[in-house]
């Protein structure tokens, strides 16, 4: 029953802007689900439910492992262009210079992204060290990198 209320709420997130636990509880239940606000409670933990901004300026409920550009990248690329100062590669290694105490967000959001290429990113005040699978792939991640930072420059 868990998992199919689970597909339902996925689906019901992607069909509407959902924005509160208690509307989400009444499509639920529209939906033949019998679910109290506190069941919606911790489905929404156990999917990893976040809020982001919706069309309309509202915000509403998404899935955070979905790697929509709306969900993730404009969240995301948004820290990495207001952290983000400059990179420099030393073989598999992306060394990235923020303003003071931006490294951690630029970092979790550069995790978050999930880039195949980067195994993971440690962080201090403001230079991030993004360990890359190979030397090779270390200048595509800069690309890559500096294709978010320019975008809607």
């Amino acid at each position: 029953m868990k998992v199919a209320r689970h597909e339902k709420i996925i689906e019901l997130i992607r069909q509407y802007e959902i924005d509160t636990q208690e509307e989400l509880a009444a499509r639920l239940n529209e939906a033949g689900f019998k679910v109290t606000q506190a069941t919606v409670s911790r489905d929404i933990r156990a999917l990893k439910m976040t809020k982001v901004a919706g069309s309309n300026g509202k915000s509403r409920y998404a899935i955070l492992e979905e790697h929509t550009p709306d969900v993730l990248s404009d969240k995301y690329s948004r820290v990495l262009k207001d952290a983000v100062i400059a990179m420099n590669i030393g073989q598999n290694i992306v060394v990235v210079k923020t303003i003071p105490g931006m490294a951690m967000a630029a970092a979790a959001a550069l995790d978050a992204m999930k880039w195949p290429e980067i195994l993971g990113c440690i962080a201090g005040d403001d230079t991030i060290m993004c360990v890359v699978k190979t030397s090779e792939q270390a200048p595509g991640v800069v690309q890559k990198l500096g294709g978010i930072l320019s975008r809607g420059k």
